[in-house]
């Protein structure tokens, strides 16, 4: 209850329901360039779906309905290498399931109305999370929110629709090297995603867990083993903090013991002293 007053305080209007933080126009322009630059890559998703053998429908459903798009890319990806589609779809949900936390975390900055809520769950996703996270007032988080996920949501699925429909006219998307394209926006989205030294450790052991095991599993399959990464590294970590406490502990019993001699020894000096007086 407590958490919940101090993130009222924090995320509210300013006095008299001016907003204190960045003015609105300034959230909407940056709302707006994230929508845009991240809307664009929809048309490497609709060329990498129709050369996966999904259907214009398909594709387009998939943008409608399920939004989110490393999970698509994911699951176009293992569809494209002949993977199992309940394996695809697997792993697709799995990238999926961090939405559901940016949702307990939005759902306090934006206390939206219950009947907005189910809709506006569509478009919780890494941008609009990420563009919401940075307004310094509720006014500017809603407006964030709103804008990016507008935007991006309009521009994703009609350039789905055209690299969709695009690819279908080129016919093979192969011998264009469209099969790449995928990969290519999916390494783009998550690049800046990995600032620090633990998560670039995650992604390296599952770059390499993930191509070790590609030709001894049936595609998609290693794609969930890749996950594995994140628990071997979280568990080194780990050893290495529960290390570095132990260590620590012993340093500070070391220096104790060091101190209680030097003052048995300051007392030793002492007492000789007094004894030749």
């Amino acid at each position: 209850m407590a958490e919940d007053t101090a993130l009222a305080d924090i995320r509210s209007d300013g006095p008299g329901g001016a907003d204190d933080g960045k003015p609105d126009a300034a959230v909407v322009r940056d709302a707006l360039g994230v929508g845009v630059a991240v809307g664009l890559s929809g048309f490497a998703f609709g060329v990498t779906s129709a050369g996966s053998g999904l259907t214009l429908l398909q594709t387009c459903a998939l943008s409608l309905l399920v939004f989110t798009g490393a999970s698509q890319f994911a699951l176009v990806g293992a569809l494209a290498a002949g993977g199992n589609p309940f394996t695809a779809a697997a792993g697709a949900f799995f990238l999926g399931v961090r939405n559901a936390f940016y949702g307990l975390r939005l759902s306090q900055l934006l206390a939206l109305p219950r009947a907005v809520r189910p809709f506006a769950a569509q478009w919780v996703i890494d941008e609009t999370t990420a563009v919401t996270l940075a307004q310094p007032t509720r006014r500017g988080a809603r407006i964030g929110f709103t804008v990016t996920g507008a935007s991006l949501y309009v521009l994703w699925n009609l350039t789905t629709f055209l690299g969709a429909l695009g690819a279908e006219a080129l016919g093979d998307t192969d011998a264009w090297g469209l099969d790449a394209a995928g990969p290519a926006v999916f390494l783009a989205l998550l690049a800046p995603m990995l600032k620090t030294a633990t998560e670039r450790a995650v992604a390296a052991l599952a770059v390499l867990l993930g191509l070790g095991l590609l030709p001894v599993l049936p595609a998609g399959v290693p794609v969930l083993a890749a996950a594995l990464a994140a628990l071997a590294v979280l568990y080194l970590t780990g050893r290495r903090a529960a290390r570095a406490r132990d260590d620590g502990r012993e340093q500070r019993a070391r220096d104790g013991a060091q101190e209680a001699r030097d003052v048995r020894d300051v007392r030793d000096v002492r007492d000789v002293r007094e004894e030749d007086r």
